[in-house]
């Protein structure tokens, strides 16, 4: 567990996320230089005067940083904080990276969800889906794990709906898909260690009130 008071350590989830965390650290003075730099190679950024530290990593990783200590903050998607189930604080939605979870399928396939019949579920996400199947809808259904596009599960037959990302619902609309009942609505969220919540108290705090005043 790290229990180094001197830096403040936050995981950001790489890609867009990262961008518009930095952004809006930004605007509360929290920089970094040395991640503006495309060309290098490095893991982790450094801030010496203010104390701070920041590394990249996979959006499935961030909340394991931060439930281990490795990370004080991470910034991730709601969908993976659900999907993961990590041990941290979500202490802030940051309110981008909007998206909505959903089951979609085809016209035909919103009969299915109505009774509770066995129906299979293919998705990247099994524990959001066995969570809302199980728990919401008291429906049992065999849920099939894909990396992929999701989509292809019902339309070559391998499922009768999916549990996915909707963000303009225009691959699904292409697909001859639709969103058949919505599970929750998604956007980025900050999530803190609980040691560190304690240990590093009013650094966090005063970070969270000052990004509460830019949002």
């Amino acid at each position: 567990m790290n229990t180094n008071n001197e830096y403040l350590t936050i995981a950001l989830c790489k890609g867009r996320l990262a961008s518009k965390t930095l952004e809006l650290l930004e605007g509360i003075g929290i920089t970094c230089d040395e991640m503006k730099d495309k060309s290098s190679r490095k893991l982790i950024f450094v801030n010496e005067e203010q104390k701070m530290r920041f590394f990249l990593a996979k959006g499935p990783d961030v909340p394991t940083y931060v439930e281990y200590g490795v990370a004080d903050i991470g910034v991730v998607g709601k969908d993976t904080i659900m999907e993961e189930q990590r041990r941290a604080y979500e202490v802030l939605d940051l309110g981008y990276g909007k998206c909505r979870m959903c089951v979609c399928g085809p016209e035909s396939a919103a009969e299915l969800l109505q009774h509770h019949e066995m129906i299979r579920v293919a998705s990247k996400y099994p524990n959001i889906a066995k969570d809302y199947f199980y728990n919401k809808k008291f429906q049992t259904v065999d849920i099939i794990k894909l990396n992929g596009s999701v989509e292809l599960g019902p339309i070559v037959g391998l499922s009768d709906v999916i549990v996915d990302i909707v963000e303009t619902g225009s691959t699904l609309h292409e697909n001859g898909l639709k969103v058949l009942e919505e599970i929750c609505p998604l956007s980025a969220r900050m999530i803190v260690n609980q040691v560190s919540m304690k240990l590093k108290a009013e650094r966090i705090r005063d970070l969270i009130s000052s990004l509460k005043h830019q949002l």
